[in-house]
């Protein structure tokens, strides 16, 4: 009981820092028709914004909060404005491929400038304490900080989209963007802002996980391809899909990790089916845990299975 509530809450955290990533990818795909290739490589340099100000700057964790999703938006501006502007007109792989090799050169920079070993980006003092403890388990203030400020960003990006012009004007420019033209709205402007504000939840997740899951060149490629499940799974385009598929996702997986009962007790007397080789049966003496980075990829699998559009996608 008690590991399940610590993986259930752990979930949750995780899951909500999945969807604080995917919902900038979310945004940027709703709005360009981009799949914006280097927003992992945003995240990876919102931890490194996060850890200089604060520690090598001297600026305070809550400094470093701020000053690294602004960094990412400014840099996300000048690759919107001076790149994918213009390579839009060549459809799909124009944007995907020019965002591949963003990805490839921004984590080579961090590399150069941060070195290839993890840095000691650490927790602030006043969080870093036990929020509350439930059947003997300690529950740490910053997962819940970093949940509630997920939670946060979701509320201001429903509320933005759902109930403002901007937001309707948003929604709009993808699937009519003549008429939003027409209308006198600036449409390159928009299309600027809206990569900006991608870019600039990859550095806040960033900067909100990189003490938590650690801040090194690599943190990119670990989250990768459970990013692009995510979006995925939820349906291409849907903010409330990206949410759900990160919540589950999340759950599932961090559940996983921290079963140590093997295949065959779960299974029970069925596991009996599949002893007719030793391969076989030696996986099903392994715990569950050994096959916890394979939860994605089976959710992704049997979600498209049953809807290729996605759990809430829309788009064919």
């Amino acid at each position: 009981m008690q590991t399940i509530l610590l993986g259930l809450f752990n979930g949750l955290t995780y899951g909500m820092l999945l969807f604080l990533m995917a919902s900038g990818l979310t945004l940027v795909f709703s709005m360009l028709g981009v799949l914006n290739f280097s927003h992992t490589a945003f995240y990876t340099l919102g931890a490194y914004f996060a850890y200089t100000a604060s520690q090598l700057l001297g600026l305070g964790f809550w400094a470093g909060l701020v000053v690294s999703p602004a960094c990412c938006a400014l840099l996300g501006a000048l690759i919107e404005r001076f790149g994918i502007r213009h390579v839009l007109r060549y459809g799909l792989l124009g944007p995907l491929l020019l965002t591949f090799g963003i990805h490839i050169a921004l984590i080579e920079l961090v590399g150069l400038i941060w070195g290839k070993s993890p840095v000691a980006y650490a927790m602030p003092a006043s969080l870093n304490v036990p929020l509350f403890s439930l059947y003997g388990i300690d529950y740490s203030a910053y997962r819940a900080f970093t949940f509630v400020m997920a939670l946060a960003v979701l509320a201001v990006l429903l509320v933005t989209l759902k109930c403002t012009r901007i937001g309707t004007t948003v929604r709009a420019s993808l699937s009519h963007p003549d008429i939003v033209n027409t209308l006198g709205h600036n449409l390159p402007l928009l299309r600027c802002i809206v990569f900006a504000a991608g870019a600039a939840l990859a550095g806040l997740a960033g900067a909100l996980s990189g003490n938590l899951l650690g801040t090194e060149p690599a943190m990119a490629g670990e989250l990768d391809a459970i990013l692009m499940i995510v979006i995925v799974v939820g349906g291409l385009g849907s903010l409330g899909g990206a949410l759900v598929a990160s919540l589950l996702i999340g759950v599932l997986q961090t559940l996983a990790t921290s079963a140590e009962v093997p295949w065959s007790r779960l299974l029970g007397p069925v596991h009996a089916l599949f002893t007719w080789s030793s391969a076989a049966t030696a996986a099903l003496d392994q715990p569950i845990s050994r096959f916890a980075p394979l939860v994605p990829f089976a959710i992704v699998v049997l979600v498209l299975g049953l809807r290729p559009r996605g759990l809430m996608g829309s788009r064919h």
